[in-house]
């Protein structure tokens, strides 16, 4: 790391008074996706960790989640926030607990234990957030590409984010049993498509405005893969489509270590020449745009996420009684002056 960097962010912890417990690389070099060349430097950004302050464990403070550095791109989030981060196994934090051993920059007593007990923050959970955030990025890309895998596929990747985002709705929404809401794939009433979604609702005495957020959530989804603009331009002109691609699938990668290894792994080794190669454009086609083979791999990927979700011995929801044991500890340890 850049020696000026590195005292940066010690002036930057010191000016805000904060009980840093991590600090480590994110981003491209965090995953071993770096370009140093001579047209480009991939930049280095932090992420980090800090303890909630007795006032704000005991008194009436305000837990201010994170506090950011713009000089340095460092993002330190409070230990409260964060541990709600990594139950929800959010993609963006939970792979601070899987770096490289060098590329964490401050790493405390406490910071590494919390990188020990990472498998309590390990659940089925991961296939919703990490495919849910996967199809994010599925949905950045431009629809004339998209629709180059057919409209059937294509309709595949509609219900793919349906379903992601459903899977918090129980815990959003006023709950309703398994078979009440059904969405499935089937021959197209609409003679324009090949295939589209259809919906089977058994709802009864259910609220009125929860059903409407509800179905709000699933329009956007709806309206965002059929929107024909130029969303995509910016990318394209800054070269940075293959780089989204590239996350795209570093996502199921990750998804599937924690699915099948229990393992956080953020640094990318095996995966390496594949995400390099889509990155630098080997998927892009001469208007810079995705081909075919790039969605015939990401249809690949979603079959393994979903055979992963239905075989993994992950349970349901994390560790919650591992979890709050260890928030206790860490929380008395901040009360009594023996974090340090």
């Amino acid at each position: 790391m850049n020696i000026s960097n590195y005292n940066a962010i010690k002036e930057f912890i010191y000016v805000n008074n904060i009980n840093i417990i991590l600090v480590g690389l994110c981003g491209s070099r965090a995953y071993g996706t770096a370009i140093d060349n001579n047209d480009y430097h991939s930049d280095y950004d932090y992420r980090g960790i800090y303890l909630n302050s007795i006032d704000e464990l005991i008194g009436i403070k305000t837990d201010k989640g994170q506090i950011c550095d713009t000089q340095t791109d460092t993002v330190i989030y409070s230990f409260k926030k964060m541990i709600t981060l990594l139950s929800n196994c959010n993609p963006n934090t939970i792979e601070i607990l899987g770096l490289k051993p060098e590329h964490y920059i401050y790493l405390t007593d406490i910071g590494r234990e919390l990188i020990d007990n990472a498998d309590m923050f390990l659940s089925k959970r991961a296939v919703n957030s990490f495919g849910g955030y996967a199809n994010s990025q599925l949905r950045r890309l431009d629809n004339k590409a998209a629709r180059l895998v057919g409209q059937e596929e294509r309709e595949q990747h509609v219900l793919n984010s349906i379903n992601n985002a459903m899977y918090d709705f129980p815990r959003k929404y006023f709950n309703y049993s398994d078979d009440s809401v059904k969405l499935y794939i089937d021959k197209a009433i609409d003679p324009t498509m090949e295939s589209e979604i259809f919906m089977d609702i058994n709802l009864k005495h259910y609220p009125l405005r929860d059903y409407k957020a509800m179905w709000s959530e699933m329009n956007n989804i709806v309206k965002d893969y059929s929107k024909i603009g130029k969303r995509n331009q910016h990318a394209v002109e800054h070269n940075k489509l293959g780089k989204h691609m590239m996350h795209l699938v570093r996502l199921f990668y990750m998804c599937f270590d924690i699915l099948e290894k229990h393992q956080i792994n953020t640094y990318r080794t095996k995966e390496h020449d594949l995400l390099m190669d889509i990155r630098n454009g080997k998927f892009l086609d001469d208007n810079k745009q995705p081909i075919p083979e790039f969605f015939e791999l990401v249809n690949e990927l979603e079959k393994r996420l979903e055979f992963d979700k239905n075989n993994t011995d992950l349970p349901d929801n994390p560790d919650y009684k591992h979890i709050n044991e260890f928030v206790m500890d860490v929380n008395e340890s901040v009360i009594r002056g023996n974090t340090y």
